[in-house]
Parts: structure tokens; sequence; C-alpha cells
């Protein structure tokens, strides 16, 4: 999915000097508070930045000072991963 968002020339302007990828950040900074409001799951903010591991999850949420906070259901579907990599 594609999703437009319009911001005044000069702030997109400033942002991009700022911060670079402006998408990404805004990408990022969505995941982030997702994370932190638990709208989204870890696994879900894998998916949506396009991580490979959770081990990237949890780098990026700790570079952003968010701790890692682990769900029953998300313990167990991680448990089921890891059981099925053992398991060949």
């Amino acid at each position: 999915m594609e999703i437009t968002i319009r911001i005044p020339d000069q702030a997109a302007a400033d942002l991009r000097i700022q911060n670079g990828d402006l998408p990404r950040k805004l990408l990022e900074a969505y995941a982030l508070e997702g994370y932190r409001s638990e709208e989204l799951t870890a696994h879900q903010v894998k998916v949506l930045l396009e991580f490979d591991t959770e081990m990237e999850v949890d780098g990026f949420l700790k570079t952003h000072g968010v701790p890692l906070e682990l769900t029953c259901a998300e313990l167990d579907r991680q448990r089921a991963v890891l059981d099925a990599l053992l398991s060949k």
C-alpha cells in the first residue's frame, strides 16, 4: 500500500535536511508509536519495517529507548518458530 502525506514545501525541505530519508523516518516513527501504544506487536513492527529477524526489532526499539515487551502470544509465536527450526 502506498500512502501520500501532504507536507508544506518548507517543512518538507527542513525535515529532509534534518532526517535524510523522510518516508523511512515517518514509517519508523509510526512503528515506534504503534508499539509504544500497544497498537502494533513486535511481529507487526518487524513486517512493517521489513526486518529479517526479531533481533533487528529489539535493536531498533532499544536504539529509540523503547523496551521490548513481549506478550504471551508473542512468546508463543516465537517458541513455535524456534521449535520448527530445531525440528529440521
